[in-house]
């Protein structure tokens, strides 16, 4: 049957728009489709897991961003004591040294003692049974005994003998054998001795850490008397050390 030139026309036209639906590449194998990308999660946790440690390496365990954010850029030796409760009387010390990379290691601890009787406070005054919260020096030592080798200054003074019983009815005699001051309310460079309160009476003083006797103390911090002299020997004041000192929960902040 003859076809007519209108047919024709439409033919051609829908010819045309197959074309161009189907693209320039018609006739040509489609491009396949690009590979899923391989998970990533085991390889960047790999790549994460030696950052994140050396990351970790450079904290010291149980203090949080506030707490050394008080500790001087100078200091490389950190004395950390962490008290059980905010109310606890029992604490645990471990001595915490910084390498040139930055890294802290404990070199000595952990060492289980004691704190005031009451516990902690974040403002101490005279008399109220619980040891200062916070970061101070200690670089000043001294004690009733001859020095064991301390690198920081030791004053040997029979004015360290004490005696009477504490608050368990233990016996106190020899607790200042050894003792190393705590730089709160003293004038750092003087003996543990000293008698000068530059911020009153009122807020206390005489805030060592002593050879421990069993039971709370009125302020200070105890350690064992093996442990004591481990750390004279130990404190290095070319470090600057500090004692960080609080129950672990403040610590930790």
């Amino acid at each position: 049957m003859p076809v007519r030139k209108g047919t024709a026309m439409v033919l051609t036209c829908a010819l045309s728009a197959a074309l161009v639906l189907t693209g320039c590449t018609a006739g040509q194998p489609p491009a396949p489709a690009p590979a899923p990308a391989a998970p990533k999660d085991g390889h960047d946790a790999a790549n994460r897991a030696p950052e994140k440690a050396r990351q970790a390496a450079k904290r010291i365990p149980g203090i949080g961003p506030r707490t050394y954010a008080r500790i001087p850029d100078g200091t490389s030796q950190v004395l950390v004591v962490s008290g059980d409760s905010a109310d606890g009387n029992v604490a645990t010390a471990v001595l915490y040294d910084r390498d040139p990379a930055g890294r802290w290691q404990p070199v000595a601890g952990p060492w289980t003692g004691h704190n005031a009787l009451r516990g902690w406070t974040d403002d101490h005054v005279a008399g109220d049974l619980r040891s200062p919260v916070g970061v101070f020096r200690i670089g000043d030592a001294g004690g009733r005994l001859p020095d064991p080798g301390a690198r920081i200054p030791y004053d040997q003074d029979e004015e360290f003998a004490v005696s009477g019983t504490g608050f368990l009815d233990e016996p106190l005699e020899g607790s200042f054998d050894y003792v190393v001051a705590i730089d709160y309310n003293r004038v750092a460079g003087t003996t543990p001795l000293d008698k000068d309160r530059p911020l009153g009476d009122e807020k206390g003083g005489g805030v060592w850490i002593h050879v421990d006797h069993g039971g709370p103390t009125q302020a200070c911090i105890s350690l064992p008397r093996e442990n004591m002299t481990e750390l004279l020997r130990a404190l290095d004041p070319a470090r600057e050390p500090v004692i960080v000192m609080g129950p672990a929960a403040e610590n930790a902040l």
